[in-house]
């Protein structure tokens, strides 16, 4: 038990670090959001390589060109929202995003969702369309925009890989795949891409650290794990990030925030709660 408490934590900060190193890296140095996205994938496929390589396997035996293309939406819509919106809106909008749309396709092909999981959407859905409500506190219109598409593009990579039987391999290749796509932004991005050596140092990490290895430690603490205690295990990964971002970027923390952040993370909440038998 204490090793898996360890694990699920490590992974939580993890992901919650994505965040908080693509600000800091976008607002603090001279790194562009193409060349952020094309380093954290590039340094992400190598590290992932490097393990499935390790266990005896080929890292591009798992995973699809559909899952890489959703992978990338992500990553690169990820890496241009952050050009504006803070770590913790970032971060609140982006799992928002992920639940719902994934939660809006299970009902759109006819899975049969209780009341209260319904009731849940709803108030996630509120809780989204009051952060966006116009005002002095609301987050630029684009960078939500881009946030909400990476949540969507998440919650696609996450339906395509449903099933997957090694989940770090798939990653892997995945990973690898998409690194294309990410040359390809950044190429098309050339003649306005900047790249100090800071900016790329916490690509770097945010691909090899907190998204690869995080990847696997999030796959190695999953099995043991229900699937309605990994859902709320989740629900830590925005507010790690906010906090993150109040106290090492000097982030405000608005009233605005701190009520879609609780209207979000309550509707999510009741969907996945689970009727005593």
């Amino acid at each position: 038990m204490p090793r898996l408490i360890l694990i699920t934590t490590l992974a939580m900060l993890a992901f919650a670090g994505n965040s908080l190193l693509c600000r800091v890296a976008l607002r603090d140095t001279a790194i562009d959001a193409a060349s952020f996205t094309a380093i954290r994938l590039a340094a992400g496929a190598l590290v992932l390589a490097v393990i499935v390589r390790a266990r005896g396997s080929r890292p591009t035996e798992a995973g699809s060109w559909a899952g890489a293309a959703c992978l990338f939406g992500y990553a690169a819509a990820f890496s241009f929202a952050y050009r504006q919106l803070s770590a913790a809106t970032g971060a609140i909008l982006l799992f928002g995003a992920v639940q719902t749309a994934m939660l809006s396709w299970g009902f759109f092909i006819g899975e049969r969702l209780r009341r209260l999981q319904i009731a849940g959407l709803l108030v996630a859905v509120a809780g989204l369309v009051y952060m966006l409500l116009p005002g002095l506190s609301a987050p630029p219109l684009l960078g939500a925009a881009f946030m909400i598409a990476a949540g969507i593009s998440w919650a696609a990579y996450s339906l395509l890989g449903r099933g997957t039987k090694d989940p770090t391999k798939a990653t892997a290749g995945n990973f690898l795949r998409a690194v294309p796509f990410a040359a390809a932004l950044f190429l098309a991005h050339q003649t306005s891409t900047s790249v100090d050596q800071t900016g790329a140092l916490y690509a770097a990490i945010s691909g090899a650290i907190t998204s690869g290895l995080g990847y696997v430690l999030w796959y190695a603490a999953l099995p043991a794990l229900t699937a309605a205690s990994a859902a709320v295990i989740q629900l830590s990964v925005p507010a790690i990030a906010a906090a993150g971002g109040v106290i090492l970027l000097a982030e405000p923390l608005s009233s605005r925030l701190v009520i879609a952040s609780a209207t979000i993370m309550g509707g999510i909440a009741l969907t996945i709660l689970r009727p005593r038998t």
